[in-house]
């Protein structure tokens, strides 16, 4: 089994992959819009070129995401997006490029199970944790 994460969008979901490519790494191998599936005379004009589903490859994970209408959106809350790497310098690298934007909730740092962690909510409003542990 494998769990990945799936995040809703008030309608910058294109966006907000894309730059989710630029600072995780990875491809985007799915982006469609609702002009682009069979449903599309079900959407109203304005929301067709709203992206329907979207996937970033991450290697061993996939990141996916969508445009919630508007009636469905609620911002995100009670969640963190983690991600683990291996490298101070690659956790410093990632943090630095979600925090664009964004919010800083607790800069990167040493703390006492990691030599680097930190939070941040990004520009969209997905929070995000990154996380380095100590090397044994």
């Amino acid at each position: 089994m494998k769990i990945n994460s799936y995040l809703m969008f008030n309608g910058n979901c294109e966006s907000a992959f894309k730059f989710y490519e630029r600072c995780l790494g990875g491809e985007i191998t799915m982006m469609m819009t609702h002009q682009e599936a069979p449903s599309t005379e079900q959407v109203s004009p304005e929301w067709r070129d709203k992206i329907m589903h979207a996937c970033l490859d991450l290697g061993d994970r996939l990141l996916m995401g969508s445009d919630s209408p508007p009636e469905y959106f609620e911002t995100p809350q009670g969640f963190y997006v983690q991600i683990s790497v291996p490298e101070p310098a690659e956790a410093e690298r990632i943090f630095h490029a979600l925090s664009e934007n964004g919010t800083v909730k607790m800069a990167i740092a040493q703390t006492f199970w990691s030599v680097r962690f930190g939070m941040v909510i990004d520009q969209f409003g997905t929070p995000w944790m990154v996380n380095c542990e100590q090397v044994a």
